[in-house]
């Protein structure tokens, strides 16, 4: 230890670089309604866990939210190759899908996200749309002749 830092008190581990939880800071401007800025973050928290499936899944959510659903399924895609249980990718990428006229996919991933759904009085409000949904797709996917 050098004398600057016996005379001031520190030690090597008091003067090493914190890293901030992006993640967490991410949520939090997306709490306030900035997704901008929440995106930032979120690559910034990528560049250090770029296979944090968290992170991919939180950013695909931002980038719906900004307009860019290509860039979002690209992200829930990455997720899912991390974690294939993750319900919330399942759910998101599933409207995504159905968004851009893709029914059949979206139906899959429906039925993933119904696997393993998300307890609670939210998780139960996302059940009920993913089943409705589910309904609706069914309903007007086009019938195969025999």
């Amino acid at each position: 230890m050098s004398f600057w830092r016996k005379l001031l008190g520190m030690s090597s581990e008091t003067l090493r670089p914190q890293r901030l939880d992006y993640l967490n800071e991410a949520m939090a401007l997306e709490r306030q309604g900035d997704f901008v800025a929440a995106l930032t973050s979120y690559r910034l928290g990528l560049r250090d866990n770029p296979n944090d499936p968290r992170i991919l899944q939180n950013m695909a959510i931002a980038l719906t939210k900004t307009g860019q659903p290509d860039e979002a399924i690209r992200h829930y895609r990455k997720a899912l190759e991390l974690d294939a249980g993750l319900a919330g990718a399942h759910y998101g990428i599933a409207y995504l899908l159905k968004n851009r006229g893709d029914g059949a996919q979206a139906v899959g991933h429906l039925r993933e996200f119904l696997q393993r759904p998300p307890r609670g009085p939210e998780g139960e409000r996302w059940v009920r749309h993913a089943e409705a949904t589910l309904r609706e797709l069914s309903e007007t996917a086009p019938q195969e002749s025999s």
